[in-house]
């Protein structure tokens, strides 16, 4: 190529690169605005699971308390209350200083 093909071409090549330039710019301000986008989406999302799990820890509370668990054992599966003469108190100290007299671990 001579110097006046390059003196030729040089125009065009710097309109090229400030047209390659300006769609870059262009393209990267759309990437941001879509992955802030992403972001708002996810960051929804977030809060409604966090929510619901809320809910859900909040919702087995209520069915979990012992006033619940003890109704529905009596009045629906017939169950009743233990009496003393029922409940059997192991204490963890005696238990395990036996174990060690037979030779136990």
């Amino acid at each position: 190529m001579s110097s006046e093909h390059v003196r030729q071409l040089k125009p065009f090549l710097s309109v090229f690169f400030v047209i390659a330039t300006l769609f870059s710019i262009v393209f990267l301000k759309m990437e941001e605005r879509r992955m802030s986008y992403v972001v708002l989406k996810n960051t929804r999302e977030f809060k409604k699971n966090k929510e619901m799990k809320k809910q859900k820890e909040i919702q087995l509370a209520k069915l979990t308390r012992p006033q619940l668990v003890e109704t529905v054992a009596t009045k629906k599966l017939t169950l009743k209350r233990a009496t003393q003469a029922q409940i059997i108190h192991l204490n963890p100290s005696v238990s395990l200083s036996y174990l060690h007299k037979e030779g136990r671990p």
